[in-house]
Formats: structure tokens, sequence, C-alpha cells
């Protein structure tokens, strides 16, 4: 059972219940193992209970603060220097696109998206890390 191990978690958050099971439907069809958080404090609760997910997918309109605050936060502690974050938003005005990205997510895709499309980022991150954009590629 190795393989069970060798799955990679993939933290969802998104306040929005039907589409947060759809992803975790398409990530374990994916062979990977979904955990899920309805908001920054959910999220921020499975981020300090150890092992780090291998990547974390993330809504831009969440209950308490936002998700580009939830991912200011993140970005701001050492810890999650190599955690990719790819946001997933119904937010495609292309100065949130910016924001985001800015804020240090690795991907932006925008909702509705194509289901293949999600899977397929998800693999190229996983497989590549982070790219950080600080100007010295």
């Amino acid at each position: 059972m190795s393989s069970e191990r060798a799955k990679p978690r993939i933290l969802v958050v998104d306040d929005d219940a039907a589409l947060q099971r759809l992803v975790a439907t398409l990530l374990e069809r994916a062979e990977m193992e979904p955990l899920q958080a309805l908001n920054a404090s959910e999220a921020a609760a499975i981020l300090r209970t150890p092992p780090l997910p291998a990547l974390v997918i993330l809504d831009m309109m969440l209950p308490e603060i936002s998700g580009i605050e939830f991912l200011k936060q993140m970005r701001s502690r050492n810890v999650y220097d190599d955690l990719p974050v790819v946001i997933l938003s119904a937010l495609a005005d292309p100065t949130q696109i910016r924001e985001g990205l800015d804020a240090g997510a690795d991907r932006y895709l925008t909702k509705p998206y194509l289901a293949n499309n999600l899977i397929r980022t998800v693999n190229e991150i996983l497989k590549t890390g982070r790219v950080r954009r600080d100007g010295n590629n």
C-alpha cells in the first residue's frame, strides 16, 4: 500500500461546498488526496498540522478574510515558501489576476474551468514546484 502514501495531498479552500466536492472528486480520480477547507481559518488549521499539503487550490472570495489576504499571510511565513498555490476564482478581471500572482500565487485559473485543465495545471506544478517571480530567473 505504499502507493496510498505516495498520493499528493491537495488542500482545496473554497466556501462553495458543491464546487469543493467537485474539485475533490476530480483530484481523487487523478490519484490525489484532497483536503478541504471552507474558509481561511479551516485552511490555516490544516496547514499547521504536518505534513504540509503538496499544493493549495484557493478561491479568492472567502468569508472572514479574502483569498488574497490569506495568500499574503501564507507568503509572509517562510514555512510556506515552497508551497505552490493555484487560485481558482470567478474573478477574471486582469487586475485581480495580477494581484493574485503578485501576492504569490503560482497560477490563476478562472471559473468556470475545464476539469482537465485544472488537473493538468496541478500536475505541472507538482512536477516543477514553485517558480519564483523575483526577476532572478
